[in-house]
């Protein structure tokens, strides 16, 4: 029953997203009390996610640094350039919405890219990696990234961020492996009765996520110029992924995972240090992104399917 429970959801994600995005603009008041619960159900994403990941695979990925390093070099040098490019264009005599546009593009790849990655048969050890080096290297490069980008010296504090990222990433990525190595046949029957949960556990987020970003959206023109922005980068996100992985000629498993890490951010950690750091309108341009992060993913990985399929001759 689950397992047919959970093959609906993944065929389904593609309208599922944008449903849960809805839901969360309209009721708005009940959910924004869930918000406690997001760093829940993001480690327990992570944990569902990382099951069937041993430690062979981990070393394997290690021997194979490419696709580490170009995810990182299109995480914080290439797509930072072109969100400071297009910000400028667009946005010159706006100093506050142009630092938002740069924040969204400087903050690391999403945790959530693991679940998606696992939905469309991606290189789950090569992806957890790129989250973890990315996510600790976060408190280095971002404040580094907005000094040249924008001259703003700001101090993060690590010992702040960590902590939560320790128990929404490593930890339960950590106790999937662990988990893998005493019985990968277990661990995979295991994540078969827990994926589901982890998909309704997606939409939750979404739908939360959502309604915290509601307020926000006060319709003008200056918003939707903003949104159309940031929608365009998003997307140059995903497709940079998947053309620096078909130059590297790599598997289409890993094509996958560059695919999620490259287009899908952290926005949790983007607002929390546009609103610790700045003026509330260098949120705008990053709460934006909150509404279709997820609504791409699962547009982008079904096309993706369909271009390798393709590409396959299946």
């Amino acid at each position: 029953m689950l397992k047919q429970i959970n093959s609906f959801l993944e065929k389904r994600m593609l309208y599922l997203t944008p449903i849960a995005v809805l839901i969360g603009l309209i009721c708005t008041s009940w959910l924004q009390m869930l918000i406690m619960l997001v760093p829940w159900v993001f480690a327990y994403i992570t944990f569902v996610s990382s099951i069937g990941i041993n430690i062979t695979q981990l070393k394997k990925s290690f021997t194979r640094p490419l696709p580490i390093l170009l995810a990182l070099s299109i995480l914080q040098i290439i797509m930072p350039l072109i969100a400071f490019s297009l910000g400028h264009l667009l946005f010159s005599h706006d100093l506050y919405t142009l630092v938002g546009i740069i924040i969204a593009f400087i903050i690391p790849t999403g945790v959530i890219s693991l679940m998606w990655v696992s939905i469309y048969k991606g290189d789950l050890s090569i992806t957890l990696l790129i989250v973890l080096m990315n996510t600790l290297l976060s408190p280095i490069l971002v404040p580094l990234s907005l000094q040249v980008f924008v001259g703003a010296n700001i101090e993060m504090n690590t010992w702040e961020i960590m902590p939560s990222l320790f128990w929404m990433i490593v930890v339960p990525s950590l106790l999937g492996i662990v988990l893998s190595e005493f019985s990968l046949e277990k661990g995979r029957e295991i994540k078969s009765y827990l994926s589901p949960f982890s998909k309704i556990g997606l939409l939750v987020v979404i739908a939360v996520n959502s309604s915290v970003a509601a307020p926000a959206f006060q319709l003008s023109w200056h918003l939707v110029k903003v949104g159309i922005s940031v929608l365009v980068l998003a997307m140059l996100g995903y497709l940079m992924g998947v053309i620096l992985a078909q130059w590297a000629r790599l598997s289409d498993k890993v094509t996958i995972s560059l695919l999620f890490n490259s287009g899908m951010r952290n926005i949790s950690v983007g607002a929390t240090i546009a609103i610790l750091y700045f003026p509330a309108q260098v949120s705008v341009p990053i709460v934006i992104g909150t509404l279709f992060q997820q609504t791409l993913a699962a547009l982008s990985g079904k096309l993706l399917s369909l271009f390798l399929q393709r590409s396959n001759g299946l």
